[in-house]
């Protein structure tokens, strides 16, 4: 599955409001810059009069005034592009601004089964690579195109009205740029879709690669995925090789239509002069206003060029806003915090299920340990009983109200779920921990560090909960991260936990410690544990065995070891072990 793209006139409308909202800035930075072009003809209009005088007998008093005119120009010039450049870049930084936070408002409301159907690597690509094409587009492409289609106009006006029969000549490469330019514009986007598409599956292929290389390096699957890397560069490097073949015919066509204006408005100038249709100095003006044009011809395609892998890469940022939620919001309110599961079943593929009606009544207060071998559904079940995902069969309820039907904000009030995946936000501990409840003081952020153990080697640190962490910060080990994602759900305070192998990343010892810990802190509240260490198990209240998506056996651990069933086998294993 991937995820949506938008359309042409989705990506319009977005724009065409973006360039609403900010048409005061827009219109400022246009202006400063059409006054900069417009002192920008000054010096050739000058040298024209200049060859014009000189040509017909002058005083040294009219050339001394022609520089001085010059300088004022060039003078007033430079003022107006750094100032006119000044506005462009707050411009650029405004709209991008207001791009990113839109892009990250919606990205972390995405359903997270949609997250996961999709796979790691296009919502990354869309996060990183998109997000760099559409700055550079938004800081420096839309001012410069304006700009230069300003200078363009202008030019061509000036020229005109110097001389309108020379002028025509300006006009010769006119219809190798458009055919050129159309023909690359038509090819173009299509083209560096695909280039985006299959460097986002480079991306995910190489990220879950080096995520799960340990389990590639057991199963013995390097080569497999060496070998997935290696047909995603071929696709990668087929993507690339396309958009450059169509640059290697824009380019040649575009140099080879700046070229010749300059050639006509000479030849064709100096048969006007030989018939008196037009000066020396008319033809030196417009000659000059054809080589002045060329620049802004060329910089306004390399925008065009530039903009088009921004509007490519936009069209797949703004696509996120069209993912469907995977629930509807109804009206109910919990009576209780029974939490009941009924008939439950999951395919993360249509028709094949990995959670086969699963029937489960959580007595409220309760510990529940799940167990079972790896790929059984063990996660699954919890992702359902912490109503990640809607089931595709069945029902999960709280309070007897589907948990699909409550608002996320008033679900996680209810229930959370901690995996053995956390992430370090970049920032201070303090803003780390606030994420769960923002109005949490100090005192109550320690008392969670505390409950998880991580208390002690906090307050040890030099700026304690001021203390940066993430990227350019304090890098935490993948214990201590975990006690912070913990802390955050004490602070989050739902009354029915799912702890998915939520200790995995902590040595035996200090995960029994930390267990004992946390014990204080869940008394009280229901508690379903996925655990991997069966010394879970043996201190919880029930033990619920899965195997191949369904409860294969469920009671107290003592009831369960002498039935002699599979979960005695495997208490005997890891006795053993």
């Amino acid at each position: 599955m991937k995820l949506p793209i938008a359309d042409g006139p989705m990506l319009r409308e977005h724009t065409g409001r973006l360039l609403r909202t900010n048409r005061r800035g827009l219109g400022k930075v246009l202006a400063l810059h059409t006054l900069a072009a417009t002192t920008g003809l000054a010096g050739p209009w000058l040298l024209g009069r200049m060859v014009d005088a000189v040509a017909q007998g002058t005083t040294t008093t009219f050339v001394d005034q022609a520089v001085l005119l010059l300088v004022v120009a060039v003078l007033a010039q430079t003022v107006l592009i750094r100032y006119a450049q000044r506005a462009a870049m707050i411009l650029g930084e405004t709209v991008f601004a207001t791009l990113r936070e839109q892009f990250i408002g919606t990205v972390t409301r995405l359903p997270l089964s949609t997250v996961e159907r999709a796979g790691t690597g296009d919502l990354v690509g869309r996060t990183t690579n998109d997000i760099d094409r559409v700055q550079h587009s938004v800081r420096f492409g839309v001012p410069r195109v304006l700009v230069t289609t300003a200078t363009i106009v202008l030019t061509l006006v000036a020229a005109f009205v110097v001389n309108a029969a020379v002028a025509v000549a300006m006009l010769v490469g006119v219809p190798l740029l458009l055919a050129t330019t159309l023909w690359y514009l038509r090819r173009a986007p299509a083209g560096y879709l695909r280039e985006s598409a299959a460097y986002a599956t480079l991306n995910g292929t190489i990220t879950e690669s080096v995520e799960g290389a340990r389990t590639i390096d057991a199963l013995g699957l390097g080569p497999r995925r060496r070998a997935r890397v290696d047909d995603d560069l071929r696709e990668a490097f087929a993507a690339e090789s396309y958009t450059l073949r169509l640059r290697t015919v824009l380019f040649p066509g575009v140099d080879l239509s700046f070229i010749l204006p300059i050639i006509a408005v000479v030849a064709w100038g100096a048969y006007l002069i030989s018939t008196g249709g037009a000066t020396i100095g008319a033809v030196t003006t417009i000659a000059l206003y054809a080589l002045q044009i060329i620049h802004p011809i060329g910089e306004l395609i390399f925008w065009l060029d530039e903009i088009q892998v921004g509007a490519t890469s936009l069209a797949r940022i703004i696509g996120v806003d069209s993912v469907r939620p995977d629930r509807e919001t109804r009206e109910g309110i919990p009576s209780d915090e029974h939490v009941v599961a009924q008939d439950v079943r999951y395919a993360y593929r249509e028709g094949h299920d990995v959670l086969h009606g699963i029937g489960l009544d959580l007595r409220v207060g309760e510990r529940l340990a799940v167990v079972g071998p790896s790929g059984a559904g063990k996660s699954t079940l919890g992702r359902m009983l912490a109503g990640i995902h809607p089931p595709t069969g069945g029902r999960v309820t709280v309070g007897e109200v589907p948990l699909i039907d409550l608002p996320l904000e008033e679900l996680r009030g209810h229930v959370a779920l901690v995996t053995q995946e956390h992430h370090v936000f970049v920032g201070t501990i303090e803003q780390n921990l606030r994420l769960a409840k923002i109005s949490a003081d100090d005192e109550e952020l320690l008392r969670a560090l505390e409950a998880v153990d991580a208390k002690e080697w906090v307050t040890a640190l030099p700026d304690g909960l001021m203390t940066a962490v993430g990227s350019g910060g304090l890098t935490l080990t993948p214990a201590q991260a975990q006690q912070v994602a913990l802390a955050r759900l004490v602070l989050l305070d739902p009354h029915t936990l799912v702890l998915d192998e939520a200790t995995s990343l902590l040595d035996p010892r200090a995960a029994r410690h930390l267990e004992r810990s946390l014990s204080a802190v869940l008394e009280g509240r229901t508690v379903v544990a996925i655990a991997h260490r069966l010394q879970t198990a043996h201190d919880a209240d029930r033990v619920a065995v899965v195997d191949g998506g369904r409860i294969t056996e469920i009671g107290p651990h003592d009831e369960l070891v002498a039935a002699g069933g599979g979960y005695a086998d495997l208490w005997h294993s890891w006795q053993h072990d």
